[in-house]
């Protein structure tokens, strides 16, 4: 057991929400199968507040990470974009498995954000953008910045492009504010 993990509050969903990630991150080609997976379930008993018999907490994995998902019923809460889970992908191929898996029943935000079906928000970005917006070249660095600006799901190639000083193409340059 890892000694922080995330607790995510779900009204009565933590279960599905549980089985929906390991899904997604299991499906992903590549993937070793034993990483993403439920650790455990604990129900409630009689002292409640939940139903007996009905999941209380849900431990489970994903790429190794550890989570446990409540269900701790409704409350006047709910996630936020204050706090997200950052998806770092190998390639366009992993942006856009990751963007269309986690953004299905749920809403595509700015710059690689997006908020998934139960509402918790996730960021899902190329490792190579956290490169080029650290690059000592500011004024690279400050294209691919304004390029990933104009972005709901980050698209590589084209930020690849603004980075070193090529011109957009044309259907991105057309979105652009």
């Amino acid at each position: 057991m890892q000694k922080i993990s995330p607790m995510l509050w779900f009204d009565d969903q933590a279960e599905a929400a549980a089985d929906h990630y390991i899904s997604v991150f299991s499906k992903r080609p590549g993937q070793n199968r034993g990483d993403s997976k439920i650790l455990d379930i604990s129900r409630y008993g009689e002292a409640g507040p939940g139903p007996m018999g009905s999941v209380m907490v849900v431990r489970f994995q994903l790429e190794g990470q550890e989570f446990t998902a409540l269900n701790g019923g409704a409350q006047p809460f709910a996630f936020s974009e204050a706090i997200s889970f950052v998806i770092t992908c190998e390639n366009q191929e992993e942006v856009d498995y990751f963007w269309a898996a986690l953004s299905r029943g749920g809403e595509e935000g700015p710059c690689g954000w997006l908020k998934d079906r139960f509402g918790l928000s996730w960021q899902v970005v190329p490792k190579e953008l956290e490169e080029m917006l650290n690059n000592p070249d500011q004024q690279k660095a400050q294209r691919a910045m304004k390029a990933m600006l104009g972005m709901k799901k980050l698209d590589l190639p084209e930020l690849q492009r603004a980075f070193s000083g090529e011109p957009m193409e044309p259907k991105l340059a057309a979105r652009r504010p």
